[in-house]
């Protein structure tokens, strides 16, 4: 690929424009792009596309206008990197099961959109506030770790349960899918594979490539045993009906009333709390990479940067194409690819945005190629059961993760459970009352000969401990 104009010294940060919060870098200007990840972006950008089936079920969209949504999110994704947000960004993926279960109350149409529209302003809202005031990780910090744990996996459980569940992707196609799965899991999260690819060549090549290798084999698959038409392909270039798209926009159809915000509000901190657990597992892929294995290059994870840029794509998604996945601050599969890729020096990835920022750059270029559109456009059901699956996966592994105590681990289930069948409020509600009454201390509050038996204690190992500490 080719070079960028700006070189970087060995030790120092990649070259960047200031503007404020943000360091903006543009391609070839501040970095390079990657073949590998060019080469991932012209098979993953379908998972962009995979959004259109649940715009045209849960808003009522034609697909021409569901089409036009995904190049707007395609433009948007570009921001972060711009701005210096050195993640590769995605969806709230974890939160759209949360999502849809607040769109179904109204039904595909013009109400749907407007709860939608409510609830990403509302994202876009905490985001820029917590951003511009720098106050994200303290009060993040002070949700207790049972709510943050009841979330992870209330958002993991909708995600499983609305693949598997009777007439869900899995059930409709069991072998193409299901086969893909097992070969994601087992390349994304099996001990044995990552023994195979620290022995193997092969294998770490395959590897870098993630969910793309699975995609691939599924797609043959699919078309092999019948569970999918084989695609009609079409040459040209893709035309998306923007004039079409802005009939579905709150700009026609008018903003959401108070009542759409109320009734969201469970929802949009609940994926608000989401993507800030997805803000720190970027950072720490990220950074470990960097400190573990790249002392060439400086790589600046400023969490309010990353706040600021989520929140201007939420605003823009709010006004210009509301959208069920939201705007996240990372693409969990393909960061940790790049991530990874990036440990092996200098030479196979010259900075993290370089490896970052060519990824939704070909993805938006694809995005304009009619004959990879329409060859992807049947197998979009694999894409985005693949995505549900994984994203459900890492949801559970990190909630269990989270609750570190049994009576955490009590509550969190509780309220995930709750929160999987009945939606983010009711999940939220159940999670806040068993925390009070199961994790709070007030025995020592409500009981005085309480506090004074723990007092006794405290005296006695006082006492215990002077001797020990005159003798020192």
């Amino acid at each position: 690929m080719p070079y960028s104009l700006h070189k970087r010294k060995d030790g120092e940060e990649q070259p960047f424009w200031k503007c404020g919060p943000f360091k903006l870098r543009l391609p070839f200007i501040h970095y390079k792009l990657e073949t590998v990840e060019a080469v991932q972006a012209l098979v993953l950008f379908v998972v962009g596309l995979a959004m259109i089936p649940w715009l045209e079920k849960h808003l009522g969209l034609p697909f021409e206008a569901a089409l036009a949504y995904t190049f707007v999110c395609s433009l948007a994704w570009l921001i972060p990197t711009f701005l210096g947000v050195p993640f590769v960004p995605g969806w709230i993926t974890a939160a759209i099961p949360l999502i849809i279960m607040n769109l179904s109350q109204y039904g595909p149409g013009p109400d749907a959109i407007k709860a939608l529209v409510a609830i990403q302003i509302m994202v876009a809202a905490i985001f820029l506030a917590l951003g511009v005031t720098k106050l994200s990780s303290k009060i993040v910090t002070r949700i207790p770790v049972s709510i943050k744990a009841g979330i992870l996996i209330g958002a993991g459980m909708a995600a499983l349960m609305g693949e598997i569940a009777v007439g869900g992707r899995l059930a409709q196609d069991p072998i193409s899918i299901g086969i893909a799965a097992l070969i994601c899991f087992y390349m994304l999260f099996s001990l044995s594979f990552k023994r195979l690819r620290q022995k193997y060549s092969i294998a770490a090549g395959i590897a870098k490539f993630g969910m793309v290798p699975a995609m691939l084999v599924a797609i043959a698959i699919g078309v092999g045993v019948g569970e999918f038409p084989v695609p009609n392909i079409e040459f040209g270039i893709t035309r998306p009906d923007f004039a079409l798209m802005w009939q579905y926009l709150p700009w026609t159809i008018g903003f959401p009333g108070i009542e759409f915000y109320i009734n969201g509000f469970a929802t949009a901190v609940a994926a608000y709390i989401i993507a800030f657990g997805d803000v720190i597992v970027g950072t720490s892929l990220v950074e470990n990479a960097n400190k573990e294995s790249r002392r060439d290059e400086i790589v600046d994870t400023c969490a309010d940067r990353i706040h600021l840029a989520t929140g201007i794509r939420n605003m823009i998604h709010a006004f210009f194409a509301p959208y069920i996945g939201l705007a996240g601050p990372i693409y969990t599969a393909v960061t940790a690819t790049v991530s990874d890729r990036y440990r092996n020096g200098r030479k196979a990835m010259d900075s993290i945005y370089g490896g970052m920022g060519t990824f939704w750059l070909v993805g938006l270029f694809a995005m304009f190629m009619l004959p990879l559109v329409t060859f992807f456009k049947p197998f979009l059901p694999i894409s985005l059961a693949l995505t549900m699956l994984v994203t459900g996966y890492l949801c559970l592994v990190d909630g269990f993760k989270t609750a570190k105590q049994p009576v955490q681990a009590g509550v969190a289930c509780t309220m995930g459970v709750v929160l999987a069948t009945h939606g983010a409020a009711y999940g939220l509600g159940v999670g806040i009352l068993f925390h009070i009454l199961l994790e709070r201390k007030f025995l020592a509050q409500s009981h005085p000969e309480v506090a004074i038996l723990a007092a006794d204690k405290k005296i006695a190992d006082f006492q215990e401990m002077e001797p020990l500490k005159k003798a020192s």
